[in-house]
C-alpha cells in the first residue's frame, strides 16, 4: 500500500475510535439519568379513583362517586369560562386588534373563573372526606393531590407520617 493510502486510512481509524470513545462516555454519563427516567415511566402514580373506590364498600363507593360526579358538574361552568376567556385572549393577540389591557384583562377573568372552580371542586371535596371514616377518607384523599401540568413539572408534595 502507498503511503497516502496509509495515511488516510490511519485518520479515518483515529476518528472512528474518537467517536466511539465519545459515545461510550455519553452512555456512561447519561445512563443513570435514562434509568431514573425510564423506572419512573414504570411506576404507577398513583390509583385511579375507579381503582380506589373498587376496593370499598359498594354503597359508600357509589355515594362518593356521586358527590364527586356532582361536584365536578357544578364546577364545570367556571372550567368552561377559564377557557372561552382564555381562548379569546389568544385569540386577541393574534389578531390586529391586539389590546394588552384587554388580553391582561381576559387572563385574569380566566384565572379567577379557574380558581372559583378549583375552590369548589375542593370544598365539596373536604366535605364529602368529613363523611367518610378513616380508611376511606385516607383513600379517597388523593383526590386532593394536585397534579398541575400534564407533563409532571407541577407534583404534589409527599406526605410524611406523623412522628
Amino acid at each position: 500500500m502507498r503511503s497516502g493510502t496509509l495515511k488516510i486510512l490511519l485518520a479515518a481509524s483515529v476518528a472512528l475510535n474518537l467517536f466511539a470513545a465519545a459515545a461510550a462516555t455519553t452512555l456512561l454519563v447519561t445512563r443513570d439519568r435514562v434509568e431514573n427516567h425510564a423506572e419512573a415511566q414504570r411506576r404507577p402514580r398513583s390509583a385511579p379513583l375507579a381503582d380506589v373506590l373498587a376496593d370499598m364498600d359498594p354503597e359508600v363507593g357509589g355515594r362518593v362517586r356521586s358527590a364527586l360526579r356532582a361536584s365536578a358538574l357544578a364546577a364545570r361552568p367556571d372550567f368552561d369560562e377559564a377557557r372561552r376567556a382564555r381562548r379569546e385572549a389568544v385569540g386577541l393577540t393574534n389578531s390586529a386588534d391586539f389590546d394588552p389591557a384587554e388580553v391582561g384583562a381576559l387572563l385574569e377573568h380566566s384565572r379567577q373563573a379557574e380558581i372559583r372552580g378549583r375552590a369548589r371542586l375542593e370544598a365539596d371535596a373536604v366535605a364529602l372526606l368529613d363523611t367518610l371514616e378513616l380508611a376511606d377518607r385516607k383513600a379517597v384523599s388523593r383526590i386532593l393531590t394536585r397534579r398541575g401540568s400534564r407533563n409532571g413539572r407541577d407534583k404534589a408534595p409527599e406526605t410524611r407520617a406523623p412522628s
